[in-house]
């Protein structure tokens, strides 16, 4: 690999040992491999991070039409989910937690959208026109389920097929946090709910903490008091 200058985007020697072996080898035969994978995933990194159109990728890391075939290629062959599900875990045993969440938080974000391409819809409590994200994220803010909807689908019915996959993975999860607009739907679907009121001056900086965990998922808002029902308050996800 030449020599260049270094991006703040790029992998570390560490974070490439942890997601070299994830990251499919080039395939024998065929033509000398021109851009090394993990050059190729900085260029990734930097288009992901810098939010930049692949043309504008610079010119000094590999073409940008062999990164963006590589990225949806990868996207296609699950590479991606191996290497996201990987991290998680990483992040959760650096922090001293089990590798598999005993608790998680449900919630959803309206994005507003332009008018070309996708699914699109309105929500009338934000009075956004657009889509939404329904997240489902462990009690450190990391990401475990995703789904897509037009804004106007109510977040109690996207929640079902948000949900659904847990029948078959994070079999250790046994209560998931979540705010009023589920209210009685999760325990119909099985699961502990957690109960949700409103913040007072004494019970704030718990409302607060909650909303911290959650990061930049923005699971739940600050005004909720959030209390694991039936469980002491130092229980941990």
């Amino acid at each position: 690999m030449e020599s260049r200058n270094r991006y703040d985007t790029d992998l570390t020697d560490t974070e490439w040992n942890h997601l070299e072996p994830l990251v499919p080898a080039p395939k024998p035969g065929g033509r000398p491999v021109k851009h090394f994978r993990r050059e190729i995933l900085n260029g990734i990194f930097y288009i992901v991070r810098s939010g930049s159109a692949w043309k504008l990728l610079p010119h000094d890391l590999p073409p940008w039409r062999t990164v963006y075939h590589y990225f949806w290629s990868w996207r296609r062959d699950g590479t991606w989910q191996a290497i996201h599900d990987t991290v998680r875990t990483l992040v959760r045993q650096a922090a001293g937690r089990n590798s598999q969440p005993s608790g998680a938080i449900v919630d959803s974000q309206t994005v507003r959208t332009s008018e070309q391409g996708g699914i699109r819809g309105y929500d009338g409590a934000k009075k956004v026109c657009g889509r939404k994200r329904h997240l489902l994220v462990d009690t450190l803010g990391l990401l475990l389920l995703v789904v897509i909807t037009a804004a106007n689908v109510q977040d109690r019915e996207a929640a079902r097929t948000l949900l659904t996959p847990l029948a078959t993975r994070f079999r250790r999860l046994r209560v998931i946090w979540a705010d009023g607009a589920y209210a009685g739907y999760l325990q119909q679907w099985g699961w502990g709910l957690a109960e949700v009121g409103q913040s007072t001056a004494g019970n704030r900086t718990q409302a607060e903490r909650t909303s911290r965990v959650c990061g930049s998922a923005l699971a739940l808002d600050r005004g909720a008091d959030v209390r694991l029902a039936g469980a002491p308050s130092s229980a941990q996800g």
